[in-house]
């Protein structure tokens, strides 16, 4: 039997043909099941995103090459789709529908971190660790149901509904982010921070993290 592999979507299929049947034949049934494979990720995806997000294809590491053209002993198809960029609008939509609307300012005020740096939801990103969150001071009264037209919060129904919808995608939680002047702080812990500023300075950095802290939806890629 001959090995042939695709990944696609988290999947990595295994697919075993005879070695009997002609290279010609055995890179035609791996071809067949790829596509069959890349269907049913196409399917998923849709269900999850309302639609399907563009893919580039590798055959044996070589970009946009015909699926036949797999090595039939060992030969492997990797379909990889563009899928942060998408569910990233998609938050990024949802927080704008779900804010409260008075002087639009809050809607306006949703901003979106790549490891920590500012980026577009619009463009793809690159990186570990993404975070939506608003810029206005009062964006933890409205998280509190203080707005008659948000009385459940934004954030933590937002991320609730992005949880559920791209699970098979990624990580999606609520929790709490520093911005201060622009950028997301990280509060390195108490220990360290008396360590290297000591420890008057140590206890305003931290109240000042906490006390800046702001509503905000984390996402990792899976």
């Amino acid at each position: 039997m001959a090995i042939a592999r695709f990944k696609t979507s988290g999947q990595d299929v295994r697919f075993a043909v005879s070695r009997a049947l002609a290279p010609e034949r055995r890179q035609q049934l791996i071809a067949a099941a790829a596509r069959a494979g890349l269907k049913e990720s196409q399917d998923i995806n849709d269900a999850a995103l309302g639609r399907v997000p563009p893919h580039d294809t590798f055959v044996d590491g070589r970009a946009e090459a015909p699926l036949e053209s797999v090595n039939a002993d060992r030969g492997v198809i990797v379909f990889r789709f563009s899928l942060a960029s998408e569910v990233f609008k998609w938050i990024d939509d949802m927080l704008i529908l779900s804010s409260p609307f008075l002087t639009g300012r809050y809607a306006r005020s949703h901003v979106f971190f790549a490891d920590g740096v500012q980026a577009s939801p619009d463009a793809p990103q690159s990186g570990d660790v993404f975070v939506f969150l608003n810029e206005q001071p009062y964006a933890r009264k409205i998280e509190r149901g203080l707005s008659k037209q948000a009385p459940d919060g934004v954030y933590e129904g937002v991320a609730a509904m992005a949880a559920r919808r791209f699970g098979n995608i990624a990580r999606v939680r609520f929790g709490f982010r520093s911005l201060q002047e622009g950028a997301i702080v990280y509060n390195p812990g108490k220990i360290e921070m008396r360590a290297q500023v000591g420890k008057r300075e140590a206890r305003e950095i931290i109240k000042r993290e906490r006390d800046t802290r702001q509503p905000a939806i984390i996402v990792t890629i899976n």
